[in-house]
């Protein structure tokens, strides 16, 4: 009994096979010593079962030692279970500080484990991306990015190198501009937008946001000859897409970003969006060219004047046709300027959400991408 320092990490029962191996007796002669079934013995070597007084006070007898050693060896492992319990809770609590675990591990970016060694491991391999210095459009200038934000991005560039695109130079993308606009009318035309941004140089998938990002899209480069454009598609209408699109598409003409910043687009659209004047002047850049890029902004002025406040349904389609635009666009950028309410002819705004995600690489709304990429 010359190693009481060892019941700080070894239940009793360890202390109980050294007397055992010391006298050559096995677990049922001393379950016969004792007067117990060889099951009680059993569990408590194995630690299963704690040492109780009277069990404490047999083994005393049974190996001429005091009482007293058996329930301080026992309640001496039992102060170093509940010191390692309170470890794992605080390990847990870091760990969940980091990054979304549960979104994460249902989502099946990361693995799910009980051994907290496993589940650190998966978290921080999994975050082990080079996002070095993300640029924000936001609400609050001040804030910093979250542990979803990142998770969110970081598989955005996990993924983004299995796509193909061409090696990107400022006149192809050019081209693919020119032929993005040809897509504006038909919302089936969506189905193209993967494809001609790979040959105009850019990489574009979708990824679903998690819970509380509140993300839009991204521009990031993986080198300087691949852009990446990312979209969440977290409203479902033809009028996000294309504004959405266009913003990202006008981060990548200016090439913000190239010099490793990554462009994460948060509140872009919708009711908490930034207004125009809080921006940096780089979303300013991407926004004017969104905008410029969808609609003639000299033509859109000129519809808004002429037919302020009264513009009823015809006379938006009417101008969509004459801009080569889909009705859905015009009514956007109509919200968008406060020149409308929300619930003005919603019926043209028309989901395209399902067949975006028919052609571009897509994580989320019931897809999963492997955790091996």
């Amino acid at each position: 009994m010359n190693n009481k320092a060892m019941a700080q990490a070894f239940p009793p029962g360890e202390f109980i096979k050294e007397e055992l191996e010391a006298r050559g007796w096995t677990q049922s002669d001393l379950a016969n010593i004792m007067g117990r079934q060889d099951s009680v013995v059993s569990a408590i070597i194995n630690g299963k079962r704690s040492v109780s007084q009277p069990i404490a006070s047999e083994l005393a007898s049974a190996f001429g030692t005091t009482v007293e050693l058996w329930m301080n060896l026992q309640a001496s492992y039992d102060l170093y279970e509940r010191g390692e319990q309170k470890e794992d809770v605080s390990r847990r609590a870091k760990l969940f500080a980091m990054a979304p675990i549960n979104d994460m591990i249902r989502r099946g970016w990361i693995r799910a484990s009980d051994d907290l060694d496993t589940l650190e491991k998966e978290v921080t391999e999994f975050l082990n991306e080079p996002i070095s210095s993300v640029s924000f459009h936001k609400s609050n200038p001040h804030d910093e990015i979250t542990p979803a934000q990142k998770a969110w991005l970081c598989q955005a560039r996990k993924i983004a190198r299995g796509v193909q695109a061409a090696k990107f130079s400022q006149s192809l993308f050019a081209k693919a501009l020119q032929t993005l606009k040809r897509l504006f009318v038909n919302p089936e035309d969506v189905t193209h937008v993967a494809r001609v941004l790979a040959e105009g140089g850019v990489r574009f998938l979708i990824i679903e946001s998690l819970p509380q990002t509140k993300i839009d899209g991204a521009c990031f480069w993986l080198d300087k000859f691949s852009p990446v454009i990312v979209m969440t598609m977290r409203y479902d209408r033809i009028d996000n897409f294309w504004y959405v699109l266009s913003h990202e598409c006008g981060h990548v003409k200016h090439e913000h970003g190239i010099d490793g910043s990554d462009i994460l687009d948060i509140n872009l659209v919708g009711d908490e969006r930034v207004p125009f004047n809080a921006k940096s002047e780089r979303e300013k850049v991407a926004d004017r060219f969104a905008e410029e890029f969808l609609i003639k902004q000299s033509e859109m002025e000129d519809f808004v004047n002429r037919l302020r406040p009264a513009f009823s349904k015809q006379r938006i389609r009417g101008f969509a046709l004459k801009m080569n635009v889909h009705p859905g666009i015009v009514l956007g950028q109509l919200q968008f300027r406060e020149e409308v309410g929300y619930f003005h002819s919603r019926e043209m705004l028309v989901k395209v959400r399902d067949l975006v995600t028919r052609t571009a690489l897509t994580d989320g709304f019931g897809r999963m991408i492997s955790m091996n990429i």
